[in-house]
């Protein structure tokens, strides 16, 4: 690589997400390896790329040799443009038909499946000399948005024989990417389409993330979309699943203790006393709270880890400040609590809030981003 995002720890604030562009670039390199010869990579950047914000984790990306990034929005995209990257850039959410224009103008591709997108396309030109680059989606099975199977084929065409459009891909999402029986029923229908309509030229994409690893049998594709894992997570994958890549986290959550005090037994914590001190107990604070994004339902539930130890979290969360029990550890104020991530032989994974929480590891890191400075290390 020639290049590096260096940033020093002295934010204004004492609680900071650090993202490791090392481990986005080696979990890349990683995943090459599961992506059939010749086939394209799309990054997925939406949610201001999963937390990890975009613009700063671009340059790397593309450098690891990803060719396509995908948003949720025009806004996302432009985003990207205003920070002066030109790679190809794909919304993989619907996008209003009033900001056609907006989106020709800024080169940015928008995911195209009703006779609307059509006309507005049309108008898109009229108004500005420019073509709408587009990506056909497909609603093989997930319900959520796209053309269905039944009048794919004669909308494909259809744009296909719009002048005004440049059609540049067609592509469908899995919503059981664990399912072996679900997404081979997806894998039918897209087969079929793709079967009766001009392929040539197109780019195809149907797998994510937990297809590429869980390596589904299919020809039909000549690029995959990488989300969670380029980010060093994993998914749900299937049973039939053995051979899962090696990835390293990119994300970890610190703060520094900015107050230490001793608290007699029988001593309540935070809000409403739902912890109450069993012993002598030392108690130190991190400026971090729900209002970053940690939460509160895992109140006396979490780990941080200080100079290598791991250390209970008690007490209610509050909004901008938790407390941990570091009795008997050695400790100073300006002292570093890892929430997530690993320091010395310990770690703690997102995936353990996931846990707790009955949700996905998905939403979690992207609620990380409210007011956190981002700190991007080598």
């Amino acid at each position: 690589m020639k290049f590096q995002r260096l940033s020093n720890i002295n934010t204004k604030r004492d609680a900071w997400v650090e993202i490791n562009l090392d481990a986005i670039e080696r979990n890349i390199l990683e995943l090459k390896t599961l992506v059939k010869k010749g086939s394209k990579i799309l990054a997925v950047v939406k949610a201001d790329a999963y937390g990890h914000g975009s613009s700063m984790i671009t340059p790397t990306l593309l450098a690891s040799g990803v060719d396509y990034l995908g948003v949720a929005s025009i806004d996302e995209g432009t985003e990207l443009r205003n920070n002066k990257f030109m790679c190809p850039i794909l919304v993989l959410g619907a996008s209003p038909v009033w900001a056609f224009d907006y989106a020709a103008q800024n080169n940015i591709s928008i995911s195209m499946f009703l006779d609307n997108h059509i006309d507005a396309a049309k108008l898109t030109y009229q108004k500005t000399g420019l073509k709408t680059k587009a990506h056909i989606k497909l609603d093989t099975g997930m319900n959520r948005i796209g053309v269905r199977q039944e009048n794919a084929v004669e909308f494909i065409k259809k744009v296909q024989n719009t002048p005004e459009i440049e059609l540049q891909g067609i592509f469908t999402h899995f919503a059981c990417a664990e399912s072996e029986e679900k997404t081979k029923e997806q894998l039918k229908i897209w087969d079929n389409v793709l079967s009766q309509v001009d392929t040539k030229g197109l780019i195809l994409h149907c797998f994510n993330t937990a297809a590429t690893i869980s390596g589904y049998k299919e020809d039909k594709y000549n690029m995959v979309r990488l989300g969670l894992s380029i980010y060093g997570l994993i998914p749900d994958l299937p049973e039939f699943c053995h051979k899962v890549p090696v990835l390293t986290p990119a994300m970890s959550l610190k703060g520094r203790i900015i107050n230490i005090h001793k608290a007699p037994e029988n001593s309540g914590v935070s809000y409403s006393h739902t912890y109450i001190t069993n012993k002598n107990t030392t108690i130190a604070t991190i400026p971090i709270g729900y209002a970053d994004g940690v939460d509160r339902r895992l109140s006396n539930k979490i780990y941080g880890i200080l100079n290598g130890k791991k250390i209970k979290q008690i007490g209610n969360i509050t909004m901008d400040q938790m407390m941990f029990d570091i009795t008997g550890i050695e400790a100073k104020e300006g002292d570093i609590i890892t929430l997530i991530g690993s320091d010395g032989n310990e770690n703690i994974s997102i995936n353990e809030w996931a846990d707790i929480l009955g949700t996905i590891n998905y939403e979690l890191i992207c609620r990380l981003k409210v007011r956190l400075s981002r700190v991007y290390t080598r």
